[in-house]
């Protein structure tokens, strides 16, 4: 990753000299960025506005003590939590969410997600796919497919933005991988570990006022010059690589303090540190994430603490949940008042559910069969509940809704048709983006 510092007259457009760009995956694979934007533009820029936000929820939320409150359930299952009444008629959700009870008109509140691989990582809420058996190269995370399918709206903006740190689960974050799609198409990280890969510490404009000077930078820190053939015309994509490097667009979406203070008090602040789990807590990540969304960027991924609660249930909902409701709500609400919320999709969910019955720490333990998610915004119908669970949450009676029908909806949203669209794996064999004669868009959304 590149890192440039700036100050107040510096490369990052008046940013404080504490504040700084990273430009993530400059390294991937032996890439440079021009190889990179290269491989961009080969795949083809598409003109759509659609935009996606993927919150994970890493470690497997307790659906039954967010948005599924089982009250006919024997106490050891039914938990502390009451459930209360949102702005639609005949939908309950958690106490612990009284601001997105109050805007339920918005969501959607899906009880019966079923599909679950049982592993305890972000792949699947970020690919659809289950981890095994997968093709030469792996799933792209959806991110990726839209790196590929559109290439990016401005080239001064990545595709594909991944705010999720790294974790021991995780190489790639808790974003996503590019799979057969190839590193060109990875999540751009400007928080992951890579940030000192490559750094130019204190470069200004002064130094960096030159063409020749950043290009000479730049190739100090190159691994390995791809001699496949993909440098011919360098020189175009240098030029492309330096517009990103020097625009101010990338750094101001970071820059979340350059919000209206109120607005930034909307969304809360969080806990500015990761967690000793790898997680992080940072409330302005969601801001972050709706700036990137309006700066160009078509994917922003993120994730919020660390759900893995076999202990201690009940103490971590209430420190955590409260800050959950509090980001998203404001969230769905920025992008409704800005006029985006038709045109981006935003799903929040885990990779898998809780177990009905709290063990003797008071917590939760892995449950597969049935989890939770909520989905908003890009053209979606809202305001409503869709799947049962059984009196005691252990799985669904109604309307099973698996991984991959959530895909084929919010592929639906981007405009993509999953029933045509093919992306080659790496040995040329066409691949559909979720599995054909047996998953649809859901109905009741689109």
């Amino acid at each position: 990753m590149l890192s440039i510092l700036g100050n107040r007259i510096g490369l990052c457009d008046h940013l404080s000299r504490r504040a700084f760009l990273q430009i993530g995956g400059l390294a991937l694979g032996g890439l440079s960025l021009p190889q990179i934007l290269q491989a961009q533009q080969a795949a083809g820029t598409g003109s759509s506005r659609k935009g996606v936000i993927m919150i994970f929820l890493p470690g497997g939320p307790p659906h039954q003590d967010m948005w599924d409150i089982k009250m006919d359930a024997p106490r050891e299952i039914r938990g502390e939590f009451t459930p209360i009444q949102t702005k639609v008629p005949g939908i309950e959700i958690g106490e612990l969410f009284p601001r997105l009870a109050s805007i339920s008109d918005k969501l959607t509140f899906i009880r019966s997600i079923v599909g679950a691989s049982g592993s305890h990582y972000a792949f699947q809420c970020l690919t659809g796919h289950h981890d095994r058996n997968q093709p030469p190269g792996g799933w792209p995370a959806l991110g990726s497919v839209l790196s590929k399918v559109y290439g990016p709206k401005d080239p001064a903006v990545p595709a594909y933005v991944g705010l999720s740190p790294k974790t021991r689960h995780a190489p790639w974050g808790d974003n996503g991988q590019p799979g057969f799609l190839g590193v060109a198409h990875a999540p751009f990280t400007p928080h992951g570990d890579g940030k000192g890969d490559m750094v130019l510490n204190g470069v200004t404009l002064d130094r960096l006022d030159s063409r020749k000077t950043v290009l000479a930078s730049l190739d100090r820190f190159r691994r390995d010059v791809d001699q496949s053939g993909m440098m011919d015309g360098l020189d175009a994509f240098n030029q492309q690589a330096f517009g990103i490097l020097t625009s101010s667009k990338l750094a101001d979406a970071l820059d979340f303090e350059r919000e209206d203070p109120a607005v930034i008090e909307r969304y809360g602040r969080g806990e500015d540190k990761l967690q000793s789990d790898g997680s992080t807590r940072l409330l302005t990540n969601f801001l972050v994430a709706r700036r990137l969304i309006e700066a160009g960027v078509r994917c922003v991924s993120l994730s919020f603490s660390r759900w893995d609660w076999h202990g201690n249930n009940f103490g971590r909902a209430r420190q955590d949940m409260p800050m959950l409701d509090q980001a998203v709500s404001a969230l769905i609400e920025d992008l409704d008042q800005r006029g985006m919320l038709d045109d981006i999709s935003v799903v929040v969910w885990g990779e898998f559910g809780r177990t009905p019955k709290i063990n003797g720490n008071g917590g939760r333990d892995h449950w597969p069969r049935v989890s939770c998610a909520m989905l908003a915004g890009g053209g979606m119908r809202s305001g409503q509940v869709i799947g049962e669970t059984n009196r005691l949450g252990e799985h669904p009676i109604s309307r099973p809704v698996h991984f991959q029908e959530v895909f084929a909806t919010l592929y639906r949203s981007l405009g993509i048709d999953v029933d045509h669209l093919t992306l080659p794996d790496l040995q040329g064999r066409p691949r559909y983006l979720v599995e054909q004669n047996a998953y649809r868009p859901m109905p009741e959304l689109v």
